[in-house]
């Protein structure tokens, strides 16, 4: 048997043995599942906490307007429906049918529209990219950072020079201006997701530009033109400003009607909640029915 010199055993490296024990350490981080149940938690609450006053306009909807003008209100008063019978004209003979029918009428209208113009700016946008494209979207950010109460007094000059006003198609035009460029600009991120060699395919087969619209990057990017269009109609049912200002009892949209409900003898409460409610619905529908193109639509590109 061979044996080592003294200084190869200094060189060579022992093999250090394993130890007997392992102490477990403690535990570093909490349990996942414990984790998840924590936030699963606080997103109830933070859900409820933003739920809290929608709940309490549907509950003060369906009280008396002495109960519903009580401090500190009572939860326990008895339910009624006569502020869904006060807003329906019932009791007043004034029907809110007519101010929902401009409101959907304007609405819709203006987000088609709205859509008609911002899917070919932003295909110029993001797919062909025109030169100085970043001047084009600033100058399409811009006109949002005027507020429009300062262009509240030239449009009512304009709309009476013109002989637009209490006209419903002013309207239209008025929200589709307002809604353009957060539409061209949703759109342009959601188009540049588009895979680049669809288009070249589509150009190796000849289609033209609105066939390459309709057929490669429409259904591409559906989710994005619901999310685009869900928002703009939105924005437009709310808005109260605008048809505040330039309607009248011809071309009222919803919100002007709801604000008919306001008054300075008071008791007025149970029935703003009641048309707040009936107002909101067409919304809430709306959402709930694009739910799942909303959430991809809003997602879209937020993952490389």
């Amino acid at each position: 048997m061979s044996t080592l010199s003294p200084a190869t055993a200094r060189t060579t490296p022992e093999k250090s043995s394993p130890p007997a024990v392992i102490r477990r350490r403690g535990k570093s981080r909490m349990d996942p599942t414990r984790n998840n149940t924590a936030a699963g938690i606080a997103a109830w609450l933070l859900a409820l906490l933003f739920a809290t006053p929608v709940l309490w306009m549907i509950l003060t909807s369906f009280h008396s307007e002495t109960d519903a003008a009580t401090n500190p209100p009572s939860v326990a008063a008895n339910l009624t429906v006569d502020a869904y019978k006060e807003f329906f004209g019932e009791s007043s003979g004034v029907s809110p049918w007519p101010s929902l029918i401009n409101s959907a009428t304007a609405s819709i209208l203006s987000t088609v529209l709205v859509l008609v113009l911002a899917i070919p700016a932003a295909y110029a946008l993001s797919i062909r990219p025109v030169k100085k494209w970043t001047d084009v979207m600033f100058f399409f950010l811009s006109t949002k950072m005027m507020p429009v109460v300062a262009a509240i007094l030239p449009l009512y000059l304009f709309a009476k020079t013109v002989g637009a006003l209490d006209n419903i198609w002013f309207l239209i035009l008025m929200y589709t201006s307002m809604n353009l460029p957060i539409a061209v600009w949703m759109m342009r991120s959601f188009l540049a997701e588009v895979p680049v060699e669809m288009l070249e395919a589509a150009q190796i087969d000849g289609a033209n530009l609105i066939l390459t619209l309709r057929k490669v990057i429409a259904p591409v990017a559906m989710p994005g033109i619901a999310a685009t269009a869900l928002i703009c109609f939105i924005f437009s049912w709310n808005e109260l400003l605008l048809a505040r200002v330039l309607t009248g009892v011809v071309a009222g949209t919803a919100p002007v009607f709801l604000t008919g409900f306001v008054s300075s003898q008071g008791l007025f409460l149970a029935k703003v909640c009641a048309a707040a409610v009936v107002i909101s619905l067409p919304v809430l529908f709306a959402g709930f029915a694009a739910q799942d193109k909303l959430v991809q639509g809003l997602s879209l590109g937020a993952v490389k």
